[in-house]
C-alpha cells in the first residue's frame, strides 16, 4: 500500500473504525459478552461463534473490504475473582477479540502498537501473500511502538485459525498476546451446527502476591486458563437437548492438552489445516490439542445433565500450586503442627497432605488457618450442588437441558436429576456378598 492509498483510504478507515475497534479497549478490560448468535440471514450469511467470556471484533465494510482494527497493548485481566494479571493483549483483553469473516471476503486489518516494544501479527494457518504473514524481519518490518501497520488479504479457505505475534515471542506470547480467527464457509449450510463455541487455551506462571507472568518459564506453569478465565469463573457451555454442538479449541501454551468431555462421544472434524472429510473423522471422548494447533470437535447433545469438560492433565485443573511441595502422604504431622503454629504470627498454619489433598476443600478452615497471599487462588476450588467440585484451571461444565430456550446462552443453573438417577450411599448390611 503506497502513501497516497493509505492517506485516502487507510487514514479515513482508521477514523471511521477507531471507535469500533476501541469500544472495548478504553480503560478497564471490556465487559464480557456471551451473545446469542444470529441465524444465517439475520444480517449475516453465517452463524457467529460464541467466544466464552469473550467477544468478536467489530468491523465495517469499505468498498467491499471488511476492515478491522486491532490494538496491541498492556491489559489487566481478571482471571477469577481474587486474582488479576498484568498481561499484554489486544483491544483491552487477553485473548484478543475473535475475528470472524467469510470465505472469499477481502479483509483489511489495521494493527496499532501500544506496547513498549515492537510487534507484528501472524495469521496462523491462513493462506495469504508472504508479505502479509507477519514474521518480523523476514516478511515485514517490525511495527514500532506508537505506529499502525495494515494487513490486507483475501480469505481463501474456511476453518479455525489464530493470530499471535512473531516478534519477541517468548515475552509477547507468554504475556497473553493471542486470539482466534474464524473463517465461515461461503455456503452457510456447509458444516452447519446449532451452537458453535470458540476456546483459546493459555498458561501463566504467576507467583502468589504478584501480577505479572514470569516470561522465562518453560515448563513450571501454575495458572491454566480458558479464554482468559480460570474455573469457576469460566462461563458454562450450554445446549438444548438434540442440538449439534461444535467446540473449537486453540492451544498457544507450551504443552499439549488432552481435552475430555464427559457424557458424549464426539467426532474430530477439523484442525487449523482445514476441515477433515467425513470419511476420515474419528470418534473420541478426549482430543489431544498440540502446541500451536487447533482442533474442532462436534457432537449431538442428546443427554440432559451437567457434564464436565476439562483438560485431562490433573495439574491443569488446579489453581496455583508449588512444584517443590514434599509428598507427605501417610506422614504423621500431629506433633509438629502445634510447634510450627507457635512460631508463626497468628498461628496461621495447618498440616496438609497426610491423607491426601481433599482436606483443602474445607475453604473456611483453610482461610482461617492459612490466609491466601495477595492475588492468588486456592489450589482447588469450585462449588457444585453436592459440594466442592475440586477443580480449577482448565475446567468448565457443558449444561444440556430439554427446556433451554433456543438461541439462549444463559446459565440454566444446576441440573435437577430425575429421582433414582444419582449415586447414593447404602447401609453396610445391604451390600451383597460378592465372591471374586
Amino acid at each position: 500500500m503506497n502513501r497516497r492509498h493509505f492517506l485516502s483510504t487507510g487514514a479515513a478507515a482508521l477514523g471511521g473504525i477507531a471507535l469500533l475497534g476501541r469500544m472495548d479497549a478504553a480503560g478497564a478490560a471490556p465487559a464480557e459478552q456471551t451473545r446469542p448468535p444470529a441465524r444465517p440471514g439475520a444480517g449475516r450469511p453465517y452463524r457467529p461463534v460464541v467466544t466464552l467470556n469473550g467477544r468478536s471484533l467489530p468491523w465495517r465494510l469499505n468498498n467491499g473490504v471488511k476492515e478491522f482494527h486491532l490494538v496491541a497493548e498492556p491489559v489487566r485481566r481478571e482471571l477469577a475473582p481474587g486474582m488479576a494479571a498484568n498481561l499484554w493483549g489486544y483491544n483491552g483483553g487477553s485473548p484478543g477479540p475473535t475475528i470472524e469473516a467469510v470465505e472469499g471476503d477481502r479483509v483489511r486489518i489495521y494493527v496499532t502498537n501500544r506496547l513498549p516494544e515492537h510487534t507484528t501479527v501472524h495469521w496462523h494457518g491462513l493462506f495469504l501473500p508472504s508479505g502479509m504473514d507477519g514474521v518480523g524481519g523476514l516478511t515485514q518490518p517490525q511495527i514500532p511502538p506508537g505506529k499502525t501497520f495494515v494487513y490486507e488479504f483475501a480469505l481463501r479457505q474456511s476453518g479455525t485459525f489464530m493470530y499471535h505475534p512473531h516478534a519477541d515471542e517468548m515475552v509477547q506470547m507468554a504475556m497473553g498476546m493471542m486470539g482466534l480467527f474464524i473463517v465461515h464457509p461461503r455456503d452457510p449450510e456447509q458444516h452447519r451446527v446449532d451452537r458453535d463455541y470458540a476456546l483459546m487455551l493459555s498458561a501463566y506462571d504467576i507467583d502468589p502476591g504478584t501480577y505479572t507472568p514470569r516470561t522465562a518459564t518453560m515448563t513450571e506453569f501454575n495458572t491454566w486458563v480458558i479464554n482468559g478465565r480460570v474455573f469457576p469463573a469460566i462461563d458454562p457451555l450450554v445446549a438444548r437437548t438434540g442440538e449439534r454442538v461444535r467446540i473449537r479449541i486453540g492451544n498457544l501454551t507450551m504443552t499439549n492438552h488432552p481435552i475430555h468431555l464427559h457424557g458424549f462421544s464426539f467426532r474430530v472434524t477439523g484442525t487449523d489445516g482445514g476441515w477433515i472429510p467425513a470419511a476420515a473423522q474419528w470418534p473420541e471422548v478426549t482430543v489431544d490439542v498440540p502446541v500451536g494447533a487447533m482442533r474442532c470437535v462436534e457432537f449431538v447433545a442428546d443427554a440432559a445433565g451437567d457434564w464436565a469438560f476439562h483438560c485431562h492433565k490433573s495439574h491443569h485443573t488446579m489453581g496455583p500450586m508449588g512444584h517443590a511441595v514434599p509428598n507427605l502422604l501417610g506422614v504423621d504431622q500431629g506433633d509438629a503442627t502445634p510447634l510450627i503454629q507457635s512460631l508463626l504470627p497468628g498461628g496461621h498454619y495447618m498440616s496438609m497432605g497426610e491423607t491426601g489433598m481433599a482436606e483443602m476443600q474445607d475453604m473456611a478452615a483453610m482461610q482461617a488457618m492459612m490466609p491466601l497471599p495477595e492475588n492468588t487462588l486456592p489450589m482447588m476450588t469450585g462449588e457444585g450442588p453436592f459440594g466442592p467440585i475440586e477443580m480449577g484451571g482448565m475446567f468448565t461444565v457443558l449444561k444440556v437441558r430439554d427446556d433451554l430456550p433456543r438461541d439462549s446462552y444463559d446459565d440454566p443453573g444446576w441440573y435437577r436429576h430425575p429421582a433414582g438417577t444419582v449415586a447414593h450411599p447404602v447401609d453396610e448390611d445391604r451390600i451383597p456378598s460378592l465372591e471374586l
